[in-house]
């Protein structure tokens, strides 16, 4: 065999150069989907959009994608759905406090929630007929997860089918597979989102600070009076106006030959 051919061989069996098992599909569609998650989207919204995109193209038989949210309150919403009718079979299990995205959004809940037969399930005899009802025969809902800490937040994946019987265990392992990379990119998104506002208020509490000093040197010097008293004065104008006193301290800053402060009572 030449070398072209051994190549060609290799690539045939699943093998690359290297000797290793070359990706797969499936497989090459899951390192594009991390990359993606973990470089491009920022945002909670452009994760969720994203992992339920790959859902409707990935997991067989998928005619609906939804994710289910719950809030520290225990109240369920649908953020993102690919068709209209997603969200009203949420909203069934949502007023009725049954189904399997109500049950893998529980904290407490299911990794996977599942059933091929939704209009004979007996777990859930009011969401389950009106699904079948719909049109929709099978659903499969694995939990996501994107805060382990309190206030804990939760949530589903949501897959809808018209074929009965729909979801087999490769369905189900691509549905768990596509929820995990859902929860890592999540947290991810959330402790990034956390690092910028934690950033952001220490800019904003040093800025503060400077410019409450900035303020109270210009009442010593101007009054000759101490830096306690300064900030006597700073404060109890910040009451009477009802002003944030950062926002006296900056206006006396700013403007300080324009304006000044009543004398402290002290």
């Amino acid at each position: 065999m030449s070398v072209g051919e051994d190549e060609w061989a290799r690539d045939r069996a699943g093998f690359a150069q290297d000797g290793r098992p070359a990706p797969g599909p499936l497989a090459q569609q899951f390192a594009d989907l991390t990359r993606t998650l973990l470089d491009v989207t920022p945002t909670v919204g452009g994760v969720l959009k994203l992992v339920v995109g790959a859902a409707a193209e990935i997991v067989p038989d998928a005619d609906l994608v939804s994710v289910t949210l719950r809030d520290p309150q225990g109240r369920f919403h649908t953020p993102l759905e690919t068709d209209r009718a997603a969200a009203q079979l949420d909203r069934v299990q949502y007023e009725h406090g049954e189904g399997p995205c109500v049950e893998a959004a529980r904290p407490d809940g299911p990794a996977i929630a599942w059933s091929g037969d939704l209009g004979g399930d007996p777990r859930w005899p009011s969401f389950g007929p009106a699904a079948a009802r719909h049109g929709y025969h099978s659903v499969l809902a694995t939990a996501l997860l994107p805060d382990a800490r309190p206030p804990r937040l939760s949530g589903a994946l949501n897959i809808y089918s018209r074929k009965p019987g729909a979801f087999d265990a490769g369905a189900i392992d691509v549905a768990l597979l596509l929820a995990t990379h859902a929860s890592l990119a999540l947290a991810h998104t959330e402790a990034v989102a956390s690092a910028e506002l934690e950033a952001a208020n220490l800019r904003r509490a040093i800025d503060s600070r400077d410019v409450i000093g900035q303020a109270k040197g210009i009442l010593m010097q101007r009054r000759g009076i101490t830096a306690d008293e300064a900030f006597d004065v700073l404060r109890r104008t910040s009451q009477d106006l009802n002003v944030k006193l950062a926002d006296v301290a900056k206006a006396l800053a700013t403007r300080h030959t324009e304006m000044d402060l009543p004398a402290s009572e002290a």
